[in-house]
């Protein structure tokens, strides 16, 4: 089945662009859903009211919003504090954009720095961040509801690749470089850089928390796929089994499942409390043997991102195509046309994938159903029991099975 086209967010172009740094490497929509961001390309990032957006698409047709939003919702003063009224922003980054984060604070998460007497920042509950990865290694984060910068971290030494704030509202950021490193930053803490995470032994393209922030996956040259332990900062094991770069990761909303995309035109959802491999959904049929297991050039994967229905997938492949996956089906059960992509995100509720393609965001309808009765009793026991502790619960061996996802 096609997708159905929700809208497009065109960046304005003049006749003399080039196309080498108009590419949109990143997308994001804010965790409570009231912004979506999109690197236009040339330094700028771009921030818009979600729900506004979507009353432009329905209003005004699919094509050529972002030239007219500007015209339609009202620009906020940065000092008049309507913080309940979302306005759009234009952020002029400074250097190439390839990562962007929204980061939401839990006054009661305190910084895990001890002894500290006075801060810039007080982060409270209204506040909202965007922290964007630049081409010359730092990162910027900026307020969302004024568009000021706060702060700009100077670490790393090459491109910072990803970037994922714990979800657990502590500001905990982690930034993914070409650098070969991970480095934690507290935000609370403004901005100190607590931890660097060695292990990589070349580029670090991805990273992703899990839902309970205690354990962060990152992914990279190399055919590397790690788990690291972020209470202990220790690397927890190395999943093996991809054949060439895996370049996105991403864990499912009750933390059983991890997704991992790779050039090697696969994308493999693994168990990550045990290691193992539960699922294989590959972009090139026949799949490519392990000699030839780089795929062909264009079948490789680029993105990948959980629904937070906890039950479809989306890929992003060269072979210009967008695909939906449901994890208990071997084949997609819808697919977009795309040319270029190179990024993919749902939406907060899971209604709607944005994708990025040259500064530009594509918006599909995602899949819809009601998810059963068991899959949701699935969820809520995964998300406080990892795979051990259900496997030693007095049930039914295929109740053992449903709940650890071996279909």
């Amino acid at each position: 089945a096609r997708s159905r086209t929700i809208g497009e967010l065109l960046a304005p172009t003049s006749p003399f662009d080039k196309k080498c740094g108009r590419e949109n490497w990143t997308v994001a929509f804010a965790p409570d859903g009231s912004y979506f961001a999109w690197s236009q390309g040339h330094r700028i990032v771009k921030l818009v009211p979600w729900a506004q957006c979507l009353n432009n698409f329905l209003l005004h047709g699919t094509k050529n919003v972002a030239n007219s939003l500007s015209t339609r919702l009202p620009r906020q003063n940065s000092d008049s504090g309507q913080k309940n009224k979302p306005c759009e922003h234009i952020i002029d980054c400074g250097d190439i954009v390839w990562s962007l984060a929204f980061g939401s604070s839990v006054p009661e998460k305190q910084s895990r720095c001890v002894n500290i007497e006075w801060h810039r920042f007080k982060f409270g509950q209204d506040q909202l961040l965007l922290a964007t990865g630049l081409n010359n290694g730092r990162i910027k984060i900026w307020d969302v509801y004024t568009g000021k910068l706060l702060l700009n971290l100077m670490d790393h030494t090459e491109v910072v690749r990803d970037l994922t704030f714990a979800p657990d509202g502590s500001l905990i950021l982690v930034s993914a470089s070409r650098d070969k490193t991970l480095r934690v930053w507290d935000l609370k803490d403004d901005g100190n850089m607590m931890k660097v995470l060695r292990g990589h032994q070349n580029w670090v393209y991805g990273c992703a928390f899990s839902p309970d922030s205690s354990i962060l996956c990152s992914v990279g040259a190399s055919k590397a796929v790690f788990l690291w332990d972020m209470d202990k900062y220790s690397m927890i094991r190395k999943l093996e089994g991809h054949h060439n770069d895996v370049v996105a990761c991403e864990f499912s909303p009750d933390g059983a499942l991890l997704a991992t995309a790779s050039y090697d035109t696969r994308i493999y959802v693994w168990d990550p409390h045990v290691g193992v491999m539960l699922m294989e959904f590959g972009h090139l049929f026949p799949p490519p043997t392990p000699i030839f297991a780089g795929g062909a050039n264009d079948r490789w994967v680029r993105s990948v991102s959980f629904s937070h229905d906890g039950l479809h997938i989306a890929s992003l492949a060269d072979d210009k195509m967008v695909r939906f996956w449901r994890i208990d089906e071997e084949y997609p059960v819808q697919v977009a046309p795309l040319n270029n992509g190179l990024c993919c995100t749902f939406s907060t509720d899971g209604s709607v994938l944005a994708a990025g393609q040259d500064g530009s965001v594509y918006f599909w309808a995602t899949p819809r159903q009601v998810s059963s009765l068991q899959h949701l009793c699935r969820m809520a026991i995964r998300r406080v029991m990892p795979t051990g502790q259900v496997k030693s619960l007095p049930i039914p061996s295929k109740v053992v099975e449903f709940l650890c996802y071996q279909m």
